[in-house]
């Protein structure tokens, strides 16, 4: 048996004191005057021995009940192991506040009870020992040691939030902030659900802090999630139908029946159907719906699940281009046949530029740039066209014949397109076109159908195995080429658009597609979607307010606000960190987005430039978690499992962890049954 105080041992001392009073106590006596006293004897010595044995076990029980107490202040205690850490400690409690928490235990939902067990934790230390409680916010407040009471009142603070972590980081922040501190010895408490997806606590090699993992666990490991969403087509058109894609997993060991799917659109919902999906499996089902105006969509889809919900909604928004701008720059007079293929598409606009006089401040507002058979292609406008496809814009090039072959191959450098060959005058035909690449992707019903394909009566040849060929010869030379770069990509063809040297502008089912889809493909916006908690950083066009403004603000939807959907605690309109670049300006919101949503770039009220989807991170949706017996293996030695009964004095429980068997509560009872027997000697034996 050992001692948390052994100096209150010397408090024994004060024994003599009821030993003095009980051996000097002379107690007066009355003198009666009796006629005949022989009867008297007999009785008087028996009273006399009574007396002395009730005073003896009066002194005894007061012995022993001093005793007790005095102990009970040393607070005694057997240790479990031979090294018992003595003075003043510092202790970190992380509580994991992730969405997988929200799950319900057999009492409360696992928060409420990983809470509960924190409260206990720092109850079980004494009042001068410091504390620090972490959560998976990773708050700047919580870095620093604090006292019982206030960690008691941080305990109370905690809240669900979408940020999720390695537990390997939350151990190195948690040794970060016990070492701040001056005491020696070092305790780490654990209290999560150890997800299979965040329990690496292998990567912790520090073997110098005591960590303890206390487990929580659900009643149930069922959830349904939307993992994601996507568009079967890079760029929604104008009073077409859009096809969402969206993939929906079941993350339980049985079968979902009647999963209702719903979409929001535009202010109104609508419910998709029903799906059935397979246990620990996923299905992607295609939702359908009409782009009817143009500028910006916001979209929703959902499934109902409980209790967990954060992973029941797909936040999504993209932008609709009123027309598809297609820029042909020309050596001499436009190409009839380009014109002839976008008059009749209304939601195409072709515009016509002379080499010699070009707008460069313009590119940006075209989705497609043509160059018609240009002799040259000087540093500037190589430089400038780079700049555009890498900021989304598609190029198509169509040499002229006697090129000047060094200023082409310098200009398609810049995008790795190799160099061009000499013009070489033998006919030739295509055989291969590529109807796995975006832009025949889904034009033609029958694939394996006799296409008549292009011939031309003479071609550059272009570097073989760069690039991916769109049009191939029969010699395996390309006809078509594509160099993507950045958001877009360079298309070169071989041959001229002259039709005296190829027929591909009189080949209406090749050239014609070709050419909308390479528009269509040149006007994709960015991500349909972001995810909280990762280093996402948005793109928006950079505007002048009439004032001069140029503080950008996002703002989440209104509406959605009132929805009643927030589960967070993010202010509805803050700043981002921003730079200008150019014509666009790039936004770092960082961790000032909380809550699902959609948020309007702005710099009037009054006026949106762009709208952002940002969803919760799907890494908690995965509720497998490890168990007990799985945790406890390959454990370092200075890590232990603490027990996840829910019924146990957790408290106890930790305190026996950490010191031993403790026997100062034992001390504490027989010193009051001591004294309860001291009192009952008193008052019931009469003498």
């Amino acid at each position: 048996m050992q001692f948390v105080f052994p100096w209150f041992l010397t408090a024994l001392a004060v024994l003599a004191i009821p030993i003095i009073i009980h051996l000097f106590y002379f107690r007066r006596f009355k003198r009666v005057y009796f006629t005949n006293v022989r009867f008297l004897q007999e009785v008087k010595e028996e009273t006399s021995n009574r007396q002395k044995l009730r005073n003896l076990l009066v002194l005894l029980m007061r012995l022993l009940a001093i005793a007790c107490m005095v102990l009970a202040f040393a607070q005694p205690f057997l240790p479990r192991d031979n090294d018992v850490k003595k003075g003043e400690k510092a202790v970190s409690v992380y509580i994991d506040n992730s969405f997988s928490m929200g799950a319900l235990s057999k009492n409360a939902p696992l928060l409420e009870l990983a809470k509960q067990r924190a409260r206990d934790i720092v109850s079980a230390y004494a009042p001068e020992d410091r504390f620090q409680i972490l959560t998976n916010d990773f708050e700047g407040r919580d870095q620093r040691l604090i006292g019982r009471d206030d960690a008691l009142n941080r305990i109370e603070e905690v809240r669900i939030a979408p940020a999720s972590r390695e537990l390997a980081k939350v151990l190195v922040r948690q040794q970060q902030a016990l070492q701040t501190g001056k005491a020696e010895n070092k305790v780490a408490y654990v209290v999560s659900d150890f997800q299979n997806n965040i329990a690496d606590l292998s990567a912790f090699k520090d073997t110098l802090i005591e960590v303890n993992l206390v487990p929580m666990r659900a009643v149930q490991e069922n959830n349904l999630s939307i993992d994601s969403a996507w568009f079967d087509a890079p760029v929604q058109i104008l009073n077409q139908p859009a096809n969402l894609l969206v993939q929906v997993s079941n993350r339980s060991d049985e079968d979902a029946e009647e999963v209702r799917l719903s979409l929001k659109h535009d202010k109104q919902s609508k419910p998709v159907g029903t799906l059935r999906i397979p246990a620990r499996s996923s299905r992607i089902d295609t939702v359908s719906f009409n782009i009817l105006h143009p500028g910006w969509h916001e979209a929703r889809v959902s499934v109902s699940d409980f209790p967990v919900e954060f992973d029941d909604d797909y936040y999504l928004s993209f932008y609709v281009a009123e027309r598809i701008r297609v820029l042909s720059i020309n050596n001499t007079a436009p190409n009839r046949y380009l014109n002839n293929a976008f008059v009749g598409a209304t939601y195409f606009q072709l515009a016509q530029a002379d080499a010699k006089a070009l707008d460069y401040a313009r590119f940006s507002e075209h989705q497609l740039i043509v160059l018609n058979e240009l002799n040259s292609v000087s540093s500037g406008l190589a430089q400038e066209l780079k700049t555009f496809v890498q900021n989304g814009g598609n190029v198509l090039v169509f040499p002229a014949q006697g090129i000047d072959l060094n200023s082409y191959n310098a200009f398609l450098q810049n995008f790795g397109g190799g160099n061009l060959g000499g013009f070489d005058p033998t006919p030739r035909q295509a055989s291969v076109i590529n109807t796995e690449e975006y832009l025949f992707r889904d034009v033609f019903l029958n694939k394996s159908a006799n296409l008549r394909l292009p011939t031309s009566q003479g071609n550059y040849k272009i570097a073989p195995n760069r690039g991916e060929y769109i049009l191939t010869y029969r010699d395996g030379s390309a006809m078509m080429a594509k160099f993507p770069m950045g958001e877009g990509a360079l298309y070169l063809s071989a041959a001229p658009l002259d039709e005296k040297v190829s027929d591909l502008v009189r080949n209406g089912e090749i050239f014609v597609p070709m050419l909308f889809k390479m528009a269509i493909a040149g006007a994709k916006g960015g991500p349909i979607a972001y995810t909280i908690g990762k280093d996402e950083v948005l793109e928006g066009k950079h505007k002048v307010s009439a004032s001069g403004e140029t503080l950008y603000k996002l703002q989440r939807d209104a509406d959605e606000e009132n929805d009643g959907e927030t589960t967070g605690t993010g202010g509805s309109e803050f700043i981002p960190e921003q730079r200008i670049l150019g014509a666009k300006v790039m936004l770092t919101p960082g961790t000032q987005v909380r809550d699902a949503g959609w948020y309007k770039l702005s710099l009037r009220p009054d006026s949106t430039l762009s709208v952002f989807a940002f969803n919760y991170d799907r890494k908690e949706s995965d509720l497998t978690y490890r168990s007990e017996e799985n945790l406890s293996e390959g454990l370092a030695s200075n890590m232990r499992v603490l027990s996840e009964n829910t019924e146990a004095n957790f408290a106890q429980v930790v305190g026996e962890q950490n010191q031993g068997i403790v026997l100062w509560r034992w001390c504490v009872i027989f010193a009051l049954l001591f004294l309860a027997l001291e009192v009952l000697f008193l008052r019931l034996w009469k003498v």
